[in-house]
């Protein structure tokens, strides 16, 4: 590698600790939205809660529309930075239950080497976890 190529990768990843700690929660919190938001606009609720019923949920659209609504609302407090630990608790129980009901039964890949499975919630999780361990910091000070 060129003197100039190791220079470039110097300052990486060129922001601070607490911007990139801020940058996780706002993605986190729009990747989540952007579930809730497609499922709204492509009208896939019903589709999702005839799943659920499928699986032994009873009322499977109401149990669509609190998963829907908890994403949207969680993760618009966790934008504006407030009740950051249990936005990121109830996001967190969505991504696990969704691994469980779901993603295990598709494997571990996500894409390329499969489809579906749980690589993608994992990594939510923790950077939920990262997220919650911050903000607890942040409280302590």
């Amino acid at each position: 590698m060129t003197k100039s190529g190791d220079d470039s990768l110097k300052n990486f990843p060129f922001i601070s600790l607490k911007n990139s700690l801020d940058l996780a929660r706002i993605m986190t919190a729009i990747f989540f939205m952007a579930h809730a938001v497609v499922r709204i606009v492509n009208d896939t609720i019903p589709q999702f809660a005839t799943f659920m019923e499928s699986i032994g949920f009873p009322n499977g659209v109401i149990f669509v529309w609190l998963i829907t609504i908890a994403e949207l609302v969680s993760g618009t407090l966790l934008i504006i930075n407030r009740c950051v630990r249990p936005a990121s608790s109830i996001l967190f129980t969505i991504a696990f239950v969704g691994i469980i009901l779901i993603h295990r039964h598709n494997g571990w890949f996500v894409g390329e080497h499969g489809t579906g499975g749980s690589e993608y919630s994992i990594a939510l999780m923790i950077l939920l976890i990262i997220i919650s361990a911050n903000d607890r910091e942040k409280a302590r000070i």
